[in-house]
């Protein structure tokens, strides 16, 4: 057995049909593939694929085989992957992680501020909650992460490099989506979703408005990340009060509008542990200070 015939096989089972995976994803002829299948098996002993009127289907023996002929090529390619990286020399990680969403706003910016040294180092990013963020710069799991501050981490320092105001979201068709911007006392009619524990930071300051505002909302539904958010203002007619930065991502069934007199706002910063000694967080950090500005929206 070979590794083509892995290949071949799993282009098969996911096509559905020997002739579309012969022109279209292998680029052999159709009898080659045939046999190539029947060579394979013949080598296990037992049917893989039966011909149907839609095409091929894979028999039981065929679905049990597909998943560890996936997992065979996925460790040949990861072990590919780990020779290569062996053959180089060794670059030093630089680990930044955003609040989910907010790479459209800062990773452009991140990168002009690293500038010539992202030649010599790998740049790793990944998108989580602010809580999982700090819990990452704890642990040295990431250098930096564009977050909300965190007060359970006292190991972390902040820069502060934007504020955000809040506005409302609807449904596109909502009767409040006609007003240029809404009262804030309307939405104590609505159904309110708010922010849950996890976003503390986000859930407190909308709190501390309402208060302000002389309003006691219950929320019907609390939210961690934009998705739910969006999925629930869509599903339930609902509202929110959500940062800015939201706007970037509206479905076409969601709207925003902006709130009248002063809206609610948050920060958002570069957190880091402040006991890591890394030369590249250090230089970043020093550039962020210097000529760190928020990227135009």
């Amino acid at each position: 057995m070979e590794l083509r015939h892995l290949r071949y096989f799993i282009a098969v089972a996911e096509e559905g049909s020997l002739t579309v995976a012969a022109e279209r994803r292998l680029h052999t002829a159709q009898p080659s593939l045939s046999r190539q299948i029947r060579d394979l098996e013949h080598e296990i002993g037992v049917p893989l694929l039966v011909r149907s009127a839609r095409g091929v289907e894979l028999t039981e023996a065929g679905k049990v085989f597909l998943d560890h002929a996936r997992l065979a090529l996925a460790q040949v390619d990861a072990g590919r992957e780990a020779a290569r990286r062996a053959a180089r020399p060794l670059k030093p990680v630089f680990a930044v992680g955003f609040l989910s969403g907010q790479e459209v706003n800062w990773l452009a910016e991140t990168t002009r501020l690293l500038g010539t040294e992202l030649r010599n180092i790998e740049m790793t990013v990944s998108s989580e909650n602010s809580p999982e963020l700090a819990e990452g710069l704890s642990a040295g799991r990431l250098d930096i992460a564009f977050m909300r501050h965190e007060p359970n981490h006292p190991e972390l320092d902040y820069i502060t490099v934007g504020t955000e105001h809040f506005v409302v979201l609807m449904p596109s068709d909502h009767r409040l989506a006609r007003r240029k911007e809404v009262d804030v006392r309307e939405l104590a009619k609505e159904t309110f979703i708010g922010g849950s524990n996890i976003a503390g930071p986000m859930r407190q300051a909308i709190e501390n408005y309402l208060a302000a505002s002389g309003l006691d909302i219950e929320p019907a539904h609390r939210v961690h990340n934009l998705t739910m958010a969006m999925s629930l203002i869509a599903s339930t007619r609902g509202v929110a009060l959500l940062p800015a930065y939201a706007e970037n991502f509206l479905p076409w069934s969601v709207t925003s509008r902006p709130l009248k007199g002063e809206p609610p706002t948050i920060d958002l910063a570069v957190g880091y542990r402040r006991s890591n000694g890394s030369p590249i967080l250090a230089l970043f950090l020093s550039r962020l200070r210097k000529n760190g500005k928020a990227p135009a929206s």
